[in-house]
């Protein structure tokens, strides 16, 4: 089933040219939000914020697991 969506003349440029010849809309938009996903799943993955250096994993792991 297909439906109809109001874009602006400009974003409906702006989409052309992330499309290649014979690429309908459908097509580019699908191309663009497979894009948009891989990319929040990479920054996901690539977050930082609650990491800790390996060294100091490490220095911890042994304090707490002594012999």
């Amino acid at each position: 089933m297909n439906t109809t969506i109001a874009i602006s003349t400009d974003i409906r440029e702006q989409l052309k040219e992330f499309g290649s010849k014979g690429e309908t809309y459908d097509e580019i938009l699908a191309k663009l939000l497979t894009s948009a996903k891989e990319r929040q799943l990479q920054e996901l993955l690539m977050d930082t914020t609650n990491c800790v250096p390996i060294e100091e994993a490490l220095s911890r792991a042994k304090k707490r697991w002594q012999k």
